[in-house]
């Protein structure tokens, strides 16, 4: 089977963080190493679903979180028809250099993305990545049951429901209040800057500059956040409840 080098896949936003959230498959595949193998079924009932709706869905990224921890097992990606929910904007800054998708409620949009079935151990690390166990960490992991949120699988399966990672600081707006897309990292960042002259001064006048000065910097990345509530850039994105009344331990061995 091909690499993700051959297919295009193997990049890593973390390292290149103007390429977030990174390229996605065309296609369900089992992510296992640097190959991503056939699939020889769409559910998996003895580990936990969780939607990608950002660079998770990136075998590049994927890999190298996983690779962090010492992993190197399969991880199942299935392809899924999901309503309910849209891809907004994380209201932080992250010190990756980038500023992240998150979920937002939106009953009337069908998106394509992909379902990671991950293990236990699997599910610690996307966990740790997303700051998910930490009490001042950007995301919290919410259980969105269907039909709220409805997952469908291309053998026309709906899943009872997923995980999702739901931003703590809420998602930026689109200026009439209702969330925004997030439409990729560099053009995100230079309507972001064109729309502030105060993020220019903390964080320069392009994307470039914006994700050099952003990289590491948690003091800076901290004060671009609370720049965006100042300007009043911000909103829920509908799925906070979920988050309150989500299990403690995952479907998930």
């Amino acid at each position: 089977m091909a690499t993700l080098e051959e297919l295009g896949l193997a990049g890593v936003p973390r390292e290149d963080p103007l390429t977030y959230p990174g390229a996605w498959p065309a296609r369900s595949g089992l992510l296992h190493g640097d190959r991503m193998l056939p699939l020889t079924r769409l559910v998996y009932d003895d580990r936990a679903p969780v939607l990608a709706v950002g660079s998770n869905a990136c075998p590049g990224q994927l890999r190298h979180k996983m690779a962090g921890f010492g992993l190197d097992s399969p991880v199942p990606m299935v392809r899924s028809r999901v309503t309910g929910l849209d891809v907004g904007v994380s209201a932080h800054v992250s010190r990756m250099g980038y500023v992240s998708a998150s979920p937002v409620k939106s009953p009337s949009v069908t998106r394509e993305l992909f379902v990671l079935w991950l293990d236990r151990r699997q599910l610690d690390v996307i966990d740790a990545s997303e700051g998910a166990p930490l009490p001042d960490g950007n995301f919290r992991r919410a259980w969105l049951p269907a039909p709220d949120v409805q997952v469908q699988l291309a053998d026309d399966t709906v899943l009872s429901g997923a995980y999702a990672y739901v931003n703590r600081h809420g998602v930026l707006h689109d200026g009439t209040g209702a969330p925004r897309r997030h439409p990729g990292q560099r053009p995100l960042l230079t309507e972001l800057l064109a729309s502030s002259a105060r993020l220019r001064e903390l964080f320069g006048t392009s994307p470039e500059e914006f994700s050099e000065r952003a990289r590491g910097d948690a003091r800076l990345c901290a004060r671009g956040t609370r720049l965006f509530a100042e300007h009043g850039w911000v909103t829920g994105s509908g799925f906070e409840p979920y988050v309150a009344r989500s299990p403690r331990r995952p479907r998930a061995r």
